[in-house]
């Protein structure tokens, strides 16, 4: 089982000592995110692994773009021991109850 949330019940603004982890590639990055993210694509994350140690995250939300990806990082770092929850519908769902984001650039930040 692996410990999930919906957008409604994520507090607005986010807690501190909250970190989020997003898994999505970096096109989808640059596009919009969540400020103060910490970026690690779903694929890079075993072998970078010790970053994400470093955080000493007491607890880390983790998102992706429709909420599949980060289910899979959240399974993989429950299963290493730590507390993690996927965020369910992910960034899509974070734009839709129209939660801030930040983008590389100039552009307005969107998801991709």
């Amino acid at each position: 089982m692996i410990p999930s949330i919906e957008i409604d019940n994520v507090p607005d603004p986010l807690p501190q000592g909250l970190v989020v982890l997003d898994v999505r590639e970096d096109e989808e990055w640059a596009a919009g995110r969540i400020q103060g993210a910490v970026h690690i694509p779903l694929m890079e994350l075993p072998a970078r692994l010790g970053e994400f140690v470093e955080l000493e995250a007491p607890q880390t939300l983790v998102v992706c773009k429709a909420g599949g990806r980060s289910a899979r990082a959240a399974a993989y770092l429950a299963q290493q021991g730590y507390d993690v929850v996927n965020l369910v519908d992910g960034m899509m769902g974070w734009e839709r109850a129209g939660r801030p984001m930040v983008a590389d650039g100039d552009q307005p930040p969107t998801v991709v």
